[in-house]
């Protein structure tokens, strides 16, 4: 499966971005992308993307990351709402994991002490 997705490239502190098309198991960073799309510098907040080229791997059936989905929506070559990436909802299993049900406090069983039997004595 094909991916749309950023590549960062840069120096320490100085962040910029490729966005590239990869197969969706493999890492960007090893540089086995198959088509470079444009980039994009946060710091300087410059955007150069190839409108046709995105377009066409999105018909042939690329699914685009969230981020780059939003870069994209921002930029105008695709139409949609963006996402909101930093603010997804849980699911619903991990919401009943982090807050468990309380539990009713146990109960000691309460235990009369035994009274000590005499055998030798009761055969009287």
């Amino acid at each position: 499966m094909l991916i749309i997705r950023f590549l960062r490239t840069g120096k320490k502190h100085q962040p910029s971005f490729k966005i590239v098309v990869v197969q969706k198991e493999k890492s960007a960073k090893a540089g086995s992308f198959l088509e470079d799309l444009g980039f994009f510098n946060p710091l300087l907040d410059k955007v150069n993307l190839k409108k046709e080229r995105i377009l066409y791997w999105i018909s042939k059936g690329a699914s685009v990351s969230d981020t780059a989905r939003n870069l994209l929506i921002k930029n105008g070559v695709i139409k949609g709402k963006k996402v909101a990436k930093n603010k997804l909802p849980k699911k619903k299993e991990e919401v009943a994991k982090a807050a468990p049900a309380p539990e009713a406090p146990k109960e000691e069983a309460k235990t009369e002490p035994e009274t000590p039997v005499d055998t030798q004595n009761s055969a009287e």
